[in-house]
């Protein structure tokens, strides 16, 4: 009896660091990273190719990093903000004059027949940097945003010259989560996204621009701290990015055109920039409800959709899996965004607040931009699914966010367990 007394206690001492750790968003994400394997084994089960096998050995390095993670004192990444921030912003300038070219970009370092890519990474560094910028400040002012943007426009400035349009749009994502959970003002926030508004309306009706351009203006007069200097400052700022998006958008080619609004009518270009659309939406349209079943889908197993095994990945969930396995992902999905978002509502700080939250912000972002252009709601931006598809660095640094995550959950009090 003695000795299974101590048995119990030894395991118990093993397993105390995690008691307060949130099982449920780690089941939900290594349930997904599973799944992914065997989703991009459907898709590549008629070309030869591992991926799917690569994808479950980075899960595991990523599961095993996440674990050691979820055991650290998060805290102490307050006092390696600015190292982390030096760290990311070298490897992207790395990636400059040793990266590797790919699909028209340069964005990989190749480590040993690993390709890296820092830009990925550069997000979980990104969110351990404005987590420790904002946690001691109960309302920021206009000068504390400002030099928290610039701050984050280095290494946004850095991926999105590689060029890298999808991780600059979820960097964009992660900063305006952060802030509006670190109590920024939602007027300033809405402003700072204005001028990419009036860019968009200015091409499409120019009375909905002028109309914009004053609400822009009421907005700068009711909650910045100087009303007059703020409103002409948001008004000019508004006038002139919509004209000057006007000027690139005329500068532009059709077929450049074509790829960002392809989307809109991918019918107009086939053949070209809404191929991937049209393919994509046919095969998640296929499978109906329950699916053609699992290595079954004719669009799937006949390789009709280009990087179906990367950003297309939800098409062959919709065509083999139905209505019934897109419902199911989304759900998991549902589950994971619920628990980052419990975590941090109960975390002992507003640091170990703010990482969740980050967290949360870069996965959301991802999976509605990824899932809407599967289904034609957005356009082709090279943003993955999350624990999905097939992506190293991808992947890693989802667990690794993962692991930050369940450092703040672990350290919580007990009495706020299950709040």
């Amino acid at each position: 009896m003695l000795q299974r007394i101590q048995v119990r206690n030894r395991w118990k001492s093993i397993f105390k660091p995690w008691e307060e750790a949130d099982p449920w968003l780690f089941g939900a994400c290594i349930a997904l990273t599973i799944f992914g394997g065997v989703m991009i084994r459907s898709v590549e089960i008629n070309q030869g190719l591992i991926d799917w096998w690569r994808h479950w050995v980075t899960g595991a390095v990523g599961l095993f990093l996440a674990i050691i993670i979820s055991r650290c004192r998060y805290q102490t990444l307050i006092e390696w903000k600015w190292p982390i921030y030096i760290l990311i912003n070298l490897s992207l300038i790395a990636v400059r004059f040793i990266g590797t070219t790919g699909l028209g970009a340069q964005r990989w370092i190749n480590i040993g027949g690993f390709y890296l890519q820092p830009s990925e990474f550069a997000k979980v560094g990104m969110i351990i940097t404005l987590a420790a910028l904002l946690h001691d400040k109960t309302v920021p002012t206009v000068g504390n945003m400002l030099r928290m943007l610039a701050i984050m426009a280095v290494p946004w400035g850095l991926i999105f010259a590689e060029p890298n349009l999808g991780t600059s749009l979820v960097f964009g994502a992660i900063t305006m989560g952060m802030f509006y959970w670190g109590n920024v003002n939602p007027g300033w926030l809405i402003l700072l996204f204005s001028p990419l508004i009036s860019v968009l309306l200015n091409n499409l009706s120019t009375p909905i621009w002028v109309a914009w351009v004053v609400v822009a203006g009421i907005i700068a007069w009711r909650t910045l701290p100087w009303p007059w200097l703020g409103t002409f400052g948001a008004v000019l700022v508004n006038v002139v990015s919509g004209q000057v998006g006007q000027l690139f958008w005329n500068v532009l080619k059709d077929y450049q055109k074509m790829r960002l609004t392809g989307f809109l009518n991918p019918e107009k270009d086939p053949l070209g920039s809404g191929y991937h659309l049209i393919q994509s939406r046919i095969a998640i349209g296929a499978g109906e409800l329950k699916g053609r079943g699992l290595f079954q889908g004719t669009q799937t197993q006949l390789n009709f959709i280009p990087e179906q095994h990367t950003d297309f990945i939800f098409s062959a969930i919709g065509e083999e899996l139905g209505f019934i396995g897109c419902i199911c992902v989304l759900f998991v999905f549902w589950l994971i965004c619920f628990r980052l978002v419990t975590i941090a509502q109960t975390a002992n700080d507003n640091f170990g607040s703010l990482l969740a939250i980050g967290v949360l912000s870069m996965l959301i972002f991802q999976v509605f931009v990824n899932i809407g252009m599967n289904i034609g709601l957005a356009p082709v931006t090279g943003i993955p699914l999350p624990f999905l598809s097939y992506g190293n660095a991808s992947l890693l640094s989802n667990f690794l966010g993962l692991g930050l995550v369940e450092a703040v959950a672990s350290q919580r009090q007990r009495k706020k367990r299950w709040n």
